[in-house]
């Protein structure tokens, strides 16, 4: 099915896309919705659950989010508290999705798991002590406890003090932290709006041009199952498609594209699913990252629930790859993204990141052993019989005209939006998915406000999202941060899981 003519046309099936155009939905029943998705079926690329860590990015555990410590001790967990803020609205808005009944089931797509991060040696401890101090301070995290008794950490993960010596190690925890598979999520939000009035999915069609006529974007289309040329109009235009948005945004010709580039990062897992060693983990665990690795690759040994079973994910590996998408990418993906607009800031951050370079493809072409040695500085006792290597997604990191010296070893996405506002694009990794519907709440924003500027929109969103106009951080907000987090949990079906 087709809606010929909609006021807006979703260009990918992952989180992004899913997120708005559910939203969307609900804050106009009149809006007319096209998606169309590459593959033949939805949410295969990074939102897929074996494709990404399934954290839920919250800021409580990830190191690489809190990286800076001063002389005197003190840690600066500002972008942790961001992150936080708006994974909360990610879990406000799915919540909301299966308290109206857009979605059922959420232990689907999300279940509770505890956050841990964990150090080992004694100026990593010191760093993780005085993090914790900073973060607890916070009433986003005042729950966060704080260990350095190798028997406390025991039980709270036993893999990780299980035949290790007396090197000093330290681990915080937070109960409320959970683990969600994406791809499961995608589907239900893209079920949803496939089954109401003007909207429709059309997969296994490739969007393969953009050109703005007049007052409306002309997409073109390829039908791949029937090997035929389509095209469509539409108002609004949104490229949701990972690793694929970059040449799309450059297909459109819009100036605010230039100088963009992408660096495309592959990954692989170790997966245990040995039912004994899995009932001995129940965290995601994350530690200190290597020297030159991207945030993407800091290492973590995590439980994942995937369609209702469990199993322990380590990695991920990174690796060399030219590619941009895992299922419908080729070889020549990176080569073909080279304009003479961004060939100067390609090649700027190669000459600023060539010890990544490196690390890239030593990873790649690394042994198994050598992967085991570094998942035994997270459990000692690991066995190589009870492990297999499996390939995970592909991250494309944005590379603007200002990056250089600073280099691509950062998180975070990039929103690229059109003069008009007619046209927006995302690109980036971590912590995405998490904080996907802050940012599709930020597209709608800035590109559709007129949905927001009518009392009825303003209140449909608050229904959607209660705190989308509250500055959660402010001390002043902690008794109300509190309610509606304990009231999400309550509608995720999170509260009676925990223990």
């Amino acid at each position: 099915m087709s809606i010929d003519h909609p006021d807006v046309i979703l260009v990918g099936s992952g989180i992004m896309s899913a997120n708005l155009g559910a939203m969307l939905k609900r804050l106009d029943p009149s809006l007319k919705i096209q998606l169309y998705e590459v593959s033949e079926e939805l949410a295969q690329e990074s939102s897929n659950a074996w494709n990404n860590a399934g954290t839920g990015h919250a800021g409580i555990c990830e190191l690489s989010y809190t990286p800076n410590r001063s002389d005197d001790g003190t840690v600066d967990v500002a972008n942790a508290v961001t992150i936080f803020e708006q994974f909360e609205q990610s879990r406000q808005f799915w919540a909301y999705a299966v308290a109206e009944g857009m979605i059922n089931t959420p232990a689907d797509f999300i279940n509770p798991v505890p956050h841990v991060s964990f150090v080992h040696g004694q100026p990593q401890v010191d760093f993780l002590r005085d993090r914790h101090a900073a973060m607890s301070s916070h009433h986003f995290f005042d729950e966060m406890a704080f260990s350095t008794d190798p028997n406390e950490i025991g039980q709270w993960s036993p893999l990780l003090v299980a035949g290790r010596g007396n090197i000093p190690i330290a681990a915080t925890r937070m109960l409320g932290g959970t683990d969600v598979n994406f791809g499961a999520l995608s589907r239900k939000l893209i079920d949803w709006l496939e089954t109401q009035d003007n909207c429709a999915v059309a997969t296994s069609h490739r969007v393969i041009g953009l050109n703005r006529d007049s007052d409306r974007w002309t997409v073109t289309v390829k039908d791949i199952k029937h090997n035929r040329q389509l095209t469509n109009s539409a108002k609004f235009v949104f490229i949701g498609a990972g690793g694929g948005s970059l040449p799309l945004l450059q297909k459109s010709g819009i100036p605010e594209s230039k100088g963009f580039g992408g660096f495309p990062i592959g990954g692989q897992w170790l997966v245990c699913d040995d039912p004994v060693i899995v009932a001995k983990h129940s965290a995601k665990v994350y530690g200190q990252a290597q020297d030159e690795a991207p945030t993407m690759a800091v290492p973590h040994l995590d439980t994942r629930v995937i369609d209702g079973k469990k199993a322990i994910l380590f990695g991920p590996f990174a690796a060399w790859t030219t590619r941009f998408l895992t299922k419908s990418g080729g070889l020549t993906d990176l080569p073909g993204s080279i304009r003479l607009d961004n060939v100067a800031s390609l090649l700027k951050v190669g000459a600023y990141n060539l010890p990544l370079v490196k690390y890239l493809v030593g990873q790649g072409l690394q042994s198994m052993a050598s992967r085991m040695k570094l998942l035994r500085t997270f459990y000692p006792e690991a066995q190589t019989k009870d492990w297999r290597l499996m390939d995970a997604g592909i991250r494309v990191q944005a590379i603007k005209r200002e990056d250089g010296e600073a280099g691509i070893v950062h998180y975070g996405t990039e929103i690229v939006t059109a003069k008009d506002k007619s046209i927006a694009a995302l690109l980036g990794a971590s912590p995405g998915a998490s904080v996907s519907v802050s940012l599709m709440l930020q597209v709608i924003q800035n590109c559709l406000p007129e949905l927001l500027a009518t009392p009825e929109g303003a209140g449909k969103m608050k229904e959607m999202i209660p705190t989308f106009d509250v500055d959660l951080q402010d001390p002043s907000s902690a008794e109300l941060f509190r309610e509606i987090h304990q009231r999400c949990d309550r509608d995720l079906r999170l509260t009676d899981s925990r223990s």
